[in-house]
């Protein structure tokens, strides 16, 4: 069972012995062979520069997560890119990713970065649904293959498709959703046209076939780590259907607006709205 989040302890690595367990765990968590992991001096010198290499650390001082990103600048304003964020499997059910990306916030408050980016598998429905209802955040892009070369034993067999998020910190949309008050707004999109073609049905979808309404949802599995377990073969097309999907609404204007799982079948759903001209 899963330990409750009030007994960790959320702050900044210190000393040469936290960094290197930090190292050791982004090993534990994307394989012992993984090259893009981030050694200790990158770890400490990127808090020397308003980066946050920070830990959650349990009762005995063993650290079960970090979250670490670097702080730089985008078109003249002050930005933090999220570039890694773990926990152990033991404790993952209790909020800990949840608790490092707000200290990660508090951090870049305290500087004047308000916009945090980092990005997450389109696919990955807990992370879509902490993204968009607990945190608030937005979509900034969909990019295809955007890691090609990663060698993580997590990424293998499965193109790297991503999206970029964009979390606008000090907005009253964060703020709603941080204080558990974001509302959805299910039946206005939950009879929404389904835009990507199921994986199910072998008639592939084409361009001229995806519908125009103003609203539109785009389908996830309901957990792709069973599924790539399970069915290769079937997660991968998932990744095209979505990929083909989500590609063609960027380019035709839509923004990525909201997520939810269907309370009764558990079917999971991007929300998608066509900007206005």
């Amino acid at each position: 069972m899963p330990s409750h989040t009030a007994q960790y302890t959320i702050r900044q690595l210190s000393g040469a012995a936290e960094y290197k367990a930090c190292w050791e765990l982004q090993k534990q968590t994307w394989g012992e062979q993984f090259s893009e992991s981030v050694p200790p001096s990158i770890l400490m010198v990127g808090q020397k520069i308003g980066g946050v290499s920070a830990g959650a650390f349990d009762a005995d001082g063993k650290l079960v997560g970090f979250v670490f990103g670097l702080t730089g600048s985008k078109e003249g304003k002050l930005v933090h890119w999220s570039d890694m964020l773990a926990v152990q499997p033991h404790a993952r059910d209790a909020g800990l990713g949840r608790r490092l990306k707000l200290f990660q916030r508090q951090h870049c408050l305290d500087i004047g970065a308000h916009t945090i980016y980092w990005t997450f598998d389109p696919l990955e429905a807990k992370n879509a649904h902490l993204n968009f209802n607990k945190l608030g955040a937005n979509i900034d892009e969909y990019v295809a293959d955007m890691y090609v070369n990663s060698d993580s034993v997590l990424h293998r067999g499965l193109a790297m498709d991503r999206f970029v998020i964009a979390w606008r910190i000090a907005s009253d949309r964060v703020e709603k959703a941080l204080a558990g008050t974001l509302q959805q707004d299910i039946a206005s999109f939950e009879l929404a046209p389904i835009a990507n073609t199921h994986p199910y049905d072998k008639d592939a979808a084409k361009e001229s076939a995806y519908p125009r309404d103003a609203t539109v949802r785009v389908e996830i599995p309901a957990d792709i780590q069973r599924l790539k377990t399970e069915n290769m073969d079937r997660a991968i097309e998932w990744r095209a259907s979505t990929r083909a999907a989500f590609l063609h609404y960027q380019q035709a204007k839509y923004q990525v607006d909201a997520f939810y799982r269907e309370p009764d079948s558990g079917r999971c759903f991007y929300v998608l709205h066509a900007l206005s001209a």
